[in-house]
């Protein structure tokens, strides 16, 4: 889900593990040399999942901490090639405490429906990344410190070489 920390946990982690960081929103912003609300405006939401879709499967990398878009779990051939590289990990958070880190969804460049509530978005996604993660972080009432710290506990039981 957009707001739960994918982007600073990750390059704190990369950065203990000793790991280069790639978010994958960047990745699709830098290879369309658009933002993700204007690539969402100009394509639609189906052709915004394809290149993004596409962009992570062509990421092919190893001893790397990879965060992706919230909307990578509409594909699950990208789901899939990351989990066989990598560990999915799931972090994990209440819709309370999304509704209090989320102001506007379209500026984010959130995919999704015209008129879909962060409500409807989360019981959307939320079997999703549950389905295709490895590990699972309850981040509710945790720092980003400790949510970093409780994913290396995780990675130390479900070791692969990316994460």
């Amino acid at each position: 889900m957009p707001g739960v920390g994918k982007s600073t946990v990750g390059v704190l982690l990369a950065k203990q593990l000793g790991m280069d960081f790639i978010d994958s929103d960047i990745v699709v912003q830098s290879a369309q040399g658009q933002t993700l609300a204007k690539i969402i405006a100009r394509h639609g939401i189906d052709g915004f999942l394809k290149i993004e879709a596409s962009q992570l499967l062509a990421l092919n990398l190893i001893n790397h901490v990879i965060a992706t878009g919230g909307s990578a779990v509409y594909s699950k051939t990208a789901m899939n090639h990351l989990a066989r590289t990598g560990t999915v990990v799931f972090l994990n958070l209440s819709l309370a405490h999304l509704r209090q880190r989320l102001n506007d969804l379209d500026d984010r460049g959130v995919t999704r429906k015209p008129g879909q509530s962060l409500a409807d978005l989360f019981t959307e996604r939320q079997p999703l990344y549950l389905r295709y993660a490895a590990v699972t972080i309850d981040c509710n009432d945790l720092d980003v410190e400790a949510v970093k710290q409780a994913v290396c506990k995780q990675l130390k039981l479900n070791p692969k070489t990316s994460v």
